[in-house]
């Protein structure tokens, strides 16, 4: 059996009939796990990719298409032994086929051997031609479908050009110049096409061509972009005005064109990180890759330097990608590992801050929890050793990350952020001093003081000017939308519909940014239950609202507005501890809230002993984007619910 997915999903027997799939989930489960290449994907994540807002029973419905899928590609499998194909693998399900059996493995497996070696072009052109269009075409409106997309189609855009280099400098290629002008009028911006098509109408005799064709580059790449061309179309030119009758292979090509060294790659995706946008999202993949590429050298080392290399400042305790912060953690301990305790401290202080920063809090518990917090410590007691400003902000990232332990500690953040902004002005790394004003933003927030934090706001867009931190504008708009929802409840304070209007333009400024997956879903319907909370009103009912990660702790104030009580109740008794992350208090308060409305003492007795320690922060507030309102008013309410138990 074979599994296609570069085009609409499918599976074909050996003697190449199709087999029957079943529905749009079913292949969905089948397609997610060729995504993940032979590697486990959790129960939680597979239920989290199939649905926005998962239905209650959506572990017993994935259960079942598993279930279909397995007599599907295993019909002949004997009663009650072991599926050889789709496996159970610890907490979740994995794929087990050859990777030629898997039409985007062997196009990727085709591609790496084409980048070694000119020999491997004949696997590398059967392999494009099996495209049958856009990778996973029929699974439509899942975000990691929309990441496997564009990262396979950016794969195959390389894979065309290096198949044109590969003819070019063999001698041949002069019929390439109709798809090389097809390609570069699709795709204007990837600036190794345009020297490929040159070089094409080179060896076809239009010399003249060639040079229009440079020029035409050079015109677009300036008055579109700022760039003058590189120094690979500088040199075609000169070589076709100078008139030479053969044109030398390309010494050089851009990122899309051949695999720059993992260490100039993870360099390259730093720098584009800080731009925020889509480009952060392409540069995290460009860093895993990085990563992977230097432990395939087998040199600790450099391995070591190029997970380190990625001290792109974090804010969010929430990963974009959990899937791939935790294979970066896992690169860094493996690494770790390697290099042993006596191993360069400043190598290690990298590996660890790397560690603090990409386990995020919320996705964390228990022992992962532990292991992350005591990283985030020992890479700032290294750092500190060192006397280095630039890893020791790096390391009091990480510690600022790991440090949403328990509720109400707004105060210990803002000292963090303090030394992180000083450092920063001091040491000129504006990127950080970005980072303590932010955190600081959010720390004075949480405490109620919206003069300070108003003011560290304004400093950050200023600093966001100079440092082209796209993101900067778009969370001080939500920071704004905040103040406005906190005044509204004050007496000729603005209304309750002028906040809700000043949150939907603050998400809408969110929502076009691309960059912050993980800080997105759910935030604007928490933010408007948060605003009819400060006005004593029900939860928002609208079905269209997406509830995101926060759904188990406001679905029993949602059901309660439904007047569905039982209902209510018994999804309360069903939210679990929430996580520590920036969102913590609000979510205890929102358990301490609908406990009190539904009289259940035990549930309002675990709130108030949570909210305890933050009985002087605003519940929501720690984020710097909405607000519940002040956190002892919801305790209060708890205690008193649970002093009648």
């Amino acid at each position: 059996m074979r599994i296609d997915v570069l085009g609409a999903v499918r599976a074909l027997r050996a003697d190449g009939t199709p087999v029957d799939l079943g529905g749009p989930r079913h292949r969905e489960v089948l397609a997610r796990l060729v995504a993940a290449g032979g590697r486990m994907v959790a129960t939680d994540t597979l239920v989290a990719d199939l649905w926005a807002e998962p239905p209650v029973r959506a572990v017993g419905a994935l259960r079942t298409f598993v279930a279909a899928l397995r007599r599907a590609v295993e019909p002949d499998r004997p009663p009650r032994t072991p599926p050889r194909v789709l496996v159970t693998e610890g907490p979740g399900y994995a794929l087990r086929l050859p990777r030629d059996q898997v039409d985007a493995h062997r196009f990727e497996d085709a591609l790496a051997r084409a980048r070694r070696t000119p020999e491997a072009l004949p696997d590398l052109e059967a392999a494009l031609a099996a495209w049958r269009g856009p990778a996973y075409a029929d699974v439509t409106g899942s975000l990691w479908a929309q990441r496997e997309r564009a990262r396979l189609e950016e794969l195959r855009l390389e894979g065309i050009e290096l198949r044109a280099r590969l003819l070019l400098d063999s001698g041949a290629g002069a019929e390439l110049v109709a798809e090389l002008g097809a390609h570069v009028t699709e795709h204007p911006w990837r600036e190794p096409a345009w020297g490929l098509l040159a070089r094409a109408l080179h060896r076809a005799g239009r010399q003249a061509d060639a040079l229009a064709t440079l020029r035409r580059a050079r015109t677009m790449l300036v008055q579109q972009l700022g760039l003058d061309p590189g120094a690979e179309l500088r040199r075609l030119e000169a070589d076709i005005l100078h008139g030479a009758t053969t044109l030398p292979p390309a010494r050089t090509v851009w990122t899309a064109g051949v695999r720059l060294g993992p260490r100039t790659t993870v360099e390259l995706a730093r720098t584009l990180a800080l731009a925020g946008g889509d480009a952060l999202v392409h540069s995290r993949r460009d860093r895993l890759a990085a990563v992977q590429a230097a432990e395939r050298t087998g040199d600790i080392a450099l391995t070591a330097r190029v997970i380190g290399a990625y001290d792109v400042p974090a804010l969010w305790s929430r990963a974009d990608d959990s899937e791939q912060s935790r294979a970066v953690v896992a690169a860094a301990e493996r690494t770790l590992t390697a290099l042993g305790t006596d191993g360069p401290a400043e190598l290690r202080a990298r590996l660890l801050a790397t560690v603090a920063v990409e386990s995020r809090s919320a996705d964390l518990s228990g022992t992962a929890s532990e292991r992350a917090g005591r990283a985030a410590h020992e890479a700032e007691a290294l750092a500190r050793e060192l006397g280095d400003p630039a890893l020791l902000v790096f390391a009091l990232n990480g510690v600022f990350l790991q440090s949403f332990t328990r509720p109400g500690l707004a105060a210990a953040r803002d000292v963090i952020g303090a030394e992180i902004l000083e450092l920063a002005t001091r040491h000129a790394l504006p990127n950080f001093a970005v980072l303590g004003r932010l955190v600081r933003l959010q720390s004075a927030s949480a405490l109620g003081d919206l003069d300070a934090a108003s003011a560290h706001a304004r400093a950050a867009e200023r600093l966001a000017v100079s440092t082209e931190a796209s993101l900067v504008p778009v969370l001080t708009g939500w920071f704004r939308a905040r103040v406005t929802a906190a005044r509204s409840a004050e007496p000729g304070g603005p209304t309750a519909a002028t906040a809700a209007a000043h949150y939907r333009a603050a998400e809408d400024a969110l929502a076009g940014t691309a960059s912050m997956p993980g800080l997105h879903r759910g935030l604007f319907a928490l933010a408007l239950l948060g605003l009819r909370l400060l006005h004593d009103r029900p939860a928002p009912t609208d079905p269209a609202l997406d509830w995101g990660p926060y759904r188990p702790w406001t679905q029993p104030l949602v059901l309660l507005a439904r007047n569905r009580v039982e209902e209510a109740r018994t999804a309360l008794a069903a939210a679990p501890e929430p996580p520590l992350d920036h969102m913590q208090e609000a979510l205890w308060c929102l358990t301490a809230h609908a406990a009190a409305r539904l009289g259940e003492h035990r549930a309002a007795a675990r709130a108030a002993t949570a909210l305890r320690t933050a009985r002087t922060e605003h519940a929501g507030g720690a984020s710097g984007l909405l607000t519940l309102g002040p956190v002892a008013r919801y305790l209060k309410e708890a205690e008193k619910c649970a002093a009648q138990g």
